[in-house]
């Protein structure tokens, strides 16, 4: 065992400080003025191989592979400013860090002086018997724990051990399995007395575990664990104080959310069955299509599972990827142009794992694309679905160029437009020895595992733009590592279907939204176990309908298939709620925009907005729709009355009852019945919806807005419009409208636009809450809007208001001018009988 216990030398090299301890090399860089890496290592070699960071200071032997996506910065000034016989104090513009010589302890302080985070002294940094490699920080009782990527159960992982070691794990527990099926080693600390948020990600592809307070020991200060079982201590420390600045830095370190087509966050439509029956599949799905249309159901896409690949064998039919079943898919290319013609997005199915019966097995061997044995020359043999299986080596090029060629000529040949990367977690390689190439340095399989889904999407993403040039690339994926939201579309793999599942996926969604990837979601309905009752069906829905993907996706344990019209007497509370996320898609598609431009979530915690509020720090079920809307949905069986609590700092409005006001600050108890979904406006908002109601997000684009908006507080609010599927985007074919509200007796609602695109918006209907009065006038560009005062008439006028009694909220409709505008509302105090 290796204990660093004293610091024994400190210089200042190119663009990083060097410190050598008694048991391991520190490297310290100043990525910018609030992000600081400090690498640890024992093994003294710092070698360089990174598949998730986007933004280095040093060459790295992926390089060549993240040529495009990398960008190879300078380091933020810093000096070391002090070094004396008891410390070392390396002062950049914003952090300091101070290094203890003995015994050897890090603490780092921000340009106020404030302490945001310390080592503690003996456990610092360790490398144990093991060969595992250990960081111990100081924590505080008030301290909170969030983000790890996808974890099942509460939200704040305070007093947790987590596990990271991602794995198959279909049916799991929502409230205790560990681990689900990602690796994203990075958490933001936020301390519920100071409200100060930090972030730690540690940048290694290891299997590891932390501690986040559980374990307490009588001789040291109260304190969290990160430990891997390889590789170096290779921290990102990322300072504060806001929540969003620590996410915003962790995705300048890994990478934005992809921008995906807006048929990404259509009704993903999908089950096991269709794929599964023995004949016929492909008509089977098609006439599934036509029904979700005939029942009145909006719909964009469909999940092939992998049955469609099933392959005749020496030991029966078994998947195989790359091969199609003709009993199943007569004529793929057919069947791919029936579902472009209704407007369909299809995904199928494609697993990294090749069964050694696959028909075309000694080919990939002969192509040396599989993980090599430990010992011997031959591809390592572990468990896959069916039986024995060699497994895709990513790290490697040839393996990748084979890869893309297989894909452009047994797929997208056929018409396939999007990919679903499915079984990607290499888990059921039983020995982690097995070699990897890792771009020519070597490495094995349990070092390298958790990156090899990165580079799986990454090269699936480089083949469809490559087949179709100019088209995003639409891909979901089960497994990622940090950065896999520059990729992907994922969800949190085979739910349990329980009313466990529809409440404790949604602090894993905030989860993953909190650690960089905004595109997550988990199967609607539940994907392993009987059917959903009909409540928790209606339920499920009802809540899904704000996840960034939405997808109905089951193999139910007692033969029956998970649809939106499974039960009659709901089914129409089921349509509605559909029908309600596809009139939200201006407001999807404006988050989606926000989260690839900052790396912001599109579901937040309620922290997010209101962090000083500590009552939000630990709620998880609750959470706010973008930065605008409170989401309280009902997720508990036969619940009559919902406890919501509305944080401090802002009045809230109910979307469902007259814009109803609750103060901030309460706790109240919420009548519900089966149809309610709970949704309030926070005053200073903006909600942008269609008028009208879509049912594709490929044939269709809103051609009406509605803007329901509280300027009794100032706001902000950036809607989004482009083509919805294509690059353009990144040459100035866009339009942000930035709204801009400015409250008072003259209250402004300010549009101002950027961009090429042309709007197809011909109307607008703009909501303003203002419970106190009517309005005086409107002005549009300093145009009198005329007042109308009946209902009936102003329904019927394309330019005009009308202030609603029982809303108590003025309705402005008029036609889209196509340019910047500023409505005016006066509330000016105008005395009738005076004058």
């Amino acid at each position: 065992m290796q204990i660093t216990r004293q610091l024994i030398s400190a210089t200042a090299q190119d663009n990083f400080f060097a410190l050598q301890t008694n048991a391991c090399t520190i490297r310290v860089y100043f990525m910018t003025d609030s992000i600081v890496r400090v690498r640890a290592s024992f093994d003294g070699k710092f070698t360089e191989c990174s598949f998730s960071l986007v933004k280095t200071a040093w060459p790295d032997a992926a390089d060549n592979l993240m040529a495009g996506q990398r960008e190879q910065i300078t380091c933020a000034p810093a000096q070391i400013t002090c070094d004396d016989d008891k410390q070392v104090v390396i002062a950049g513009t914003r952090l300091k860090l101070v290094f203890d010589k003995d015994p050897y302890r890090m603490c780092i302080y921000d340009a106020d002086g404030s302490l945001l985070h310390a080592d503690i002294p003996d456990l610092a940094l360790l490398l144990d018997s093991n060969h595992r490699c250990i960081h111990t920080s100081s924590i505080e009782e008030d301290d909170g724990f969030f983000g790890f990527g996808e974890k099942s159960g509460v939200f704040n992982k305070k007093e947790k051990i987590l596990n990271m070691a991602p794995g198959d794990a279909m049916g799991y527990n929502p409230k205790e399995t560990d681990s689900l099926y990602k690796h994203i080693p990075f958490y933001i600390r936020l301390n519920k007395k100071t409200h100060q948020a930090v972030g730690y990600f540690y940048h290694n592809t290891a299997e590891c575990d932390f501690d986040l307070g559980r374990e307490k020991r009588n001789y040291w200060h109260r304190h969290s664990r990160y430990r891997a079982d390889g590789g170096d201590i290779d921290l990102f420390f990322i300072a504060g104080p806001k929540v969003t600045d620590v996410v915003k830095g962790y995705t300048f370190l890994t990478g934005t959310s992809a921008m995906l087509p807006r048929q990404a966050f259509g009704y993903l439509g999908s089950s096991m069955y269709y794929a599964e029956l023995p004949h016929n599949c492909d008509e089977e799905i098609v006439n599934f299509i036509d029904t979700v249309k005939e029942e009145g159901c909006p719909i964009d896409g469909f999940q092939l599972s992998s049955g469609y690949c099933t392959a005749q064998t020496e030991n029966g039919l078994k998947r195989c990827v790359f091969t199609w079943n003709g009993e199943r898919f007569s004529d793929p290319k057919h069947y791919f142009a029936e579902m472009d013609a209704r407007d369909i997005i299809v995904s199928p199915n494609v697993k990294p794992g090749i069964l050694t019966v696959h028909p075309r097995y000694q080919e990939m061997v002969d192509a040396g694309i599989f993980i090599q044995d430990s010992v011997e020359d031959k591809p390592a043999i572990g468990t896959w679905w069916g039986g024995p299986g060699a497994f895709a080596d990513f790290t490697k090029e040839q393996t990748r160029q084979w890869w893309k060629g297989q894909l452009k000529e047994h797929l997208f040949a056929y018409g396939v437009r999007s990919v679903w990367n499915d079984n990607c977690e290499y888990d059921s390689l039983v020995d982690k020895d097995a070699r990897c190439c890792n771009e020519g340095l070597g490495g094995t399989v349990g070092q390298l595992k958790a990156a090899m889904v990165n580079i799986f999407c990454h090269i699936t993403k480089d083949a469809l733009e490559e087949y179709y040039p100019n088209e995003r690339a639409f891909i979901v994926s089960r497994s990622g590592h940090s950065g896999i939201q520059r990729y992907a579309q994922t969800w949190a793999g085979d739910n349990l279907t329980c009313w466990e599942s529809v409440k404790y996926n949604i602090p894993t969604i905030l989860g993953m939204g909190l650690s960089g990837v905004a595109n997550q979601g988990c199967d609607i309905g539940g994907f392993y176990g009987p059917a959903p009752t009909e409540e928790m069906f209606v339920r499920w829905v009802q809540n899904g309908i704000f996840q960034p993907r939405f997808s109905i996706h089951s193999v139910n344990t007692d033969n029956t298939v998970t649809e939106p019209w499974m039960y009659s007497k709901s089914k129409d509370l089921i349509l509605d709620a559909i029908k309600l996320r596809y009139r939200l898609i201006p407001y999807f598609y404006a988050l989606e925009r926000r989260a690839h431009e900052t790396g912001l979530p599109i579901l937040e915690p309620l922290f997010m907005e209101f962090q000083d509020d500590a009552a939000c720090h630990d709620e998880g079920f609750n959470f706010m729709f973008g930065p605008n809307v409170l989401v309280a949905n009902v997720v508990d069986k036969g619940q009559k009355v919902k406890p919501i609590y509305f944080p401090k700092g802002a009045r809230f409005y109910d979307l469902n009852d007259n814009y109803t006001v609750y103060e901030g600050g309460q706790s109240v108890d919420y009548a519900v019945d089966m149809h309610s979904i709970p949704m309030f406006l926070k005053e200073g908002g903006v909600l942008v919806m269609t008028d009208e109601q879509l049912m594709n997000l490929a044939r269709e684009h809103e051609k009406s807005l509605h803007l329901i908006t509280a300027p009794d507080a100032a706001g902000e609010f950036t809607f989004y419009e482009d083509d919805g599927h294509s690059l353009d985007y990144q040459q100035g074919k866009f339009l942000k409208t930035i709204l801009t509200m400015t409250p008072g007796t003259i209250t402004s609602l300010k549009f101002t636009q950027e961009g090429d695109y042309v709007s197809a918006i011909e109307k607008m209907y703009v909501e303003a809450i203002h419970k106190d009065k009517c309005p005086f006038y409107v002005l549009l560009d300093g145009k009198e809007v005329p007042h109308i005062l009946n209902r009936r008439k102003f329904e019927g006028s394309d330019f005009a208001w009308y202030y609603s009694q029982s809303k108590r909220a003025v309705e402005i409709k008029y036609p889209h001018p196509g340019k910047s505008h500023e409505i005016k509302i006066s509330y000016e105090v105008f005395d009738m009988i005076g004058m």
